[in-house]
């Protein structure tokens, strides 16, 4: 069982007020989690990979926590998420991709309800690498009031031989939101999609 030993993690939140427009009446809610992992594949390639998606389920679920808590608590007000990762330039795209299972179900499990597809984002990146982690409604795919993306990275990482597991979770639609097309409050499918 490969270990991921954690060198930091992170929080960012932000509160949006407009976007240009007239200030928004709540503001809409942004958070990040981020973890700084070694990569135990780095440098050498490893034909089995899947096993590693079950060491990384309690960090999945960590992260999620943080973001619940970081956001107010309340899992009712939580509509948005999206997963990502940074792999080091030691390690390969393939790592990044060990995030699909840990850092998705962990947002589902603790959310309850939610039907949607987690929005993924993963690349090979230097120190200091950034990524635009995508964002969707949780209960149907097709909610464009929640079509976003939330840039994220730590400055001092990931290392050649680490990666930066993310995790973004929110609060609302963009708050100038006028795109039309299927509304939060009109999901009626239940199929992930509308």
């Amino acid at each position: 069982m490969p270990d991921f030993p954690i060198r930091k993690t992170a929080v960012i939140v932000e509160d949006i007020f407009h976007d240009g427009g007239p200030p928004a009446k709540v503001p809409r809610r942004r958070a990040a989690a981020l973890a700084v992992v070694e990569n135990p594949f780095a440098g050498r390639y490893v034909e089995e990979l899947q096993g590693a998606m079950d060491d990384l389920k309690p960090l999945g679920l960590r992260l999620t926590d943080r973001l619940i808590e970081a956001l107010g608590g309340d899992i009712k007000a939580i509509d948005g998420y999206g997963k990502g990762a940074i792999v080091g330039s030691a390690g390969e795209l393939e790592h990044g991709a060990l995030w699909h299972v840990p850092g998705g179900y962990a947002m589902r499990e603790r959310l309850g309800e939610a039907k949607a597809i987690v929005p993924s984002a993963k690349k090979v990146g230097a120190f200091g690498a950034r990524i635009d982690v995508p964002i969707g409604h949780i209960n149907a795919a097709y909610v464009r009031s929640h079509f976003d993306a939330m840039d994220v990275g730590v400055p001092d990482g990931p290392r050649p031989d680490e990666i930066v597991f993310a995790l973004v979770m929110t609060c609302g639609p963009r708050v100038q939101n006028r795109m039309g097309g299927l509304r939060a409050e009109d999901i009626s499918a239940r199929d992930g999609l509308r």
